[in-house]
């Protein structure tokens, strides 16, 4: 198409394609972002020019991004009178890869959330959550060095599928006297219905995913995390179902810790990934206490969604916790905090959240050495202690600098 929204698409970019399953990058690749709600503009404008910097840095001017802007959240309900524009639907799905800030969804009611909406619109199985420490980053952990994992989790079904029934309506009460004629369970008459699916095909393909990394990446063991002593047909199948995959897909490759005690005297051979699984609220503790012995973490949504929130706390908060949203035919890199409105337009929100969303954009486009410029220069900056107030008011000694101050020492401190 010639245009989005409107808005003609550049002319001096071209497409990223899908090959063989992989993304087909150009030196120009036409890259869609929505800028955000709230302090999602302060945080744009600071990371586009990161983006910039550490891709000239890297490659001297034979490669570019052609920035192309479409609509989500506040701005395209302002410019549109729709949250979230079909056609901005349909550029992600055009140029494969796109990138966003904090999007608005209001709590009890009013629009879905948009975050949920594009996962599920553009098939976006996998959410991939990186957790680690930068030396000197605030933290309430003793170690929280020790801390280093890459956490896969299932994006589009579990409780997030949103099928429920208010406690009150006919539909619930249909769905009350269903289940207890069928389970000869009681169910209380004023409750609300929930129903969450959990399917063999989601559960494995996102599994999949988090197997292939670890072998990609020379991982030692990928940890299933799951509810499965309560929950047997739904957190427990996923269990059940990544083992299974892992016996079907990956004998060469994956052994199941079962097997290592059983036959390796408890020494996973050389080479191989170990498959585990953990019940989730122990997994937390393990995460506190033995967050060295855990690498890759394969999760369903709802747990994924606790898990890496919790971990992000353990180095350091949100502010420096990137997110991906990918799928088949596309993938989207996030913020994974809100929007925060009373600091919008202010110029003092961490913008680290994106930036480091864009390294993990940048590594899946093939272009690692953008990305780990970035991360060399957020490390030189943090070490620098010039850092944006959610840091400096715990680091000794800091310097307190705006979202674009914090941006171009970053840029300044580039390898």
């Amino acid at each position: 198409m010639a245009s989005f929204n409107g808005i003609p698409t550049p002319q001096d970019g071209e497409k990223i394609t899908i090959e063989n399953g992989k993304p087909a990058v150009p030196n120009n690749p036409i890259i869609p972002f929505i800028e955000g709600d709230g302090t999602g503009r302060d945080i744009w404008r600071a990371s586009q020019r990161v983006f910039d910097a550490a891709v000239e840095k890297a490659y001297g001017g034979t490669r570019r991004i052609a920035w192309y802007e479409i609509f989500a959240g506040e701005k395209a309900n302002d410019k549109f009178g729709e949250w979230l524009t079909n056609d901005s639907v349909e550029a992600i799905k055009e140029f494969v890869v796109a990138i966003k800030g904090p999007l608005t969804t209001p709590v009890g009611g009013g629009i879905r959330s948009l975050n949920v909406t594009l996962r599920q619109l553009l098939d976006l199985y996998c959410c991939i959550r990186p957790v680690r420490y930068f030396d000197g980053v605030p933290s309430p952990m003793k170690h929280p060095e020790k801390l280093d994992v890459v956490i896969f989790r299932e994006n589009t079904e579990d409780v997030y599928a949103g099928i429920e029934f208010k406690e009150g309506t006919e539909e619930a009460r249909q769905i009350i006297e269903f289940i207890e004629k069928l389970s000869k369970k009681k169910i209380r008459p004023d409750s609300g219905i929930g129903i969450k699916p959990m399917s063999r095909t989601g559960s494995q393909r996102l599994i999949r995913r988090a197997l292939q990394y670890a072998i990609d990446n020379g991982k030692k063991t990928v940890t299933m995390v799951h509810k499965g002593n309560i929950m047997k047909f739904t957190s427990g199948a996923f269990r059940d179902w990544g083992y299974e995959l892992a016996k079907a897909e990956f004998a060469d490759k994956v052994i199941l810790e079962s097997e290592v005690w059983d036959k390796h005297d408890g020494k996973r051979p050389e080479g191989m990934v170990m498959l585990n699984d953990r019940i989730a609220d122990s997994m937390f503790q393990q995460l506190l206490i033995r967050p060295d012995e855990y690498e890759v973490l394969a999760t369903p949504n709802l747990n994924g969604d606790y898990i890496s929130d919790a971990c992000a706390a353990q180095v350091g908060g949100l502010g420096m916790a990137p997110g991906a949203n990918i799928g088949d035919s596309a993938a989207i890199f996030e913020a994974t905090h809100g929007t925060a409105p009373k600091y919008a337009d202010k110029d003092v929100i961490n913008p680290g959240s994106v930036i480091l969303s864009g390294v993990l954009m940048f590594d899946f486009m093939g272009w690692r050495e953008a990305g780990k410029s970035i991360i060399d220069g957020i490390n030189r900056t943090i070490q620098q202690k010039r850092v944006t107030y959610d840091l400096e008011r715990q680091m000794e000694g800091a310097t307190k600098v705006k979202t674009s101050e914090f941006a171009s020492a970053i840029i300044e401190n580039l390898s």
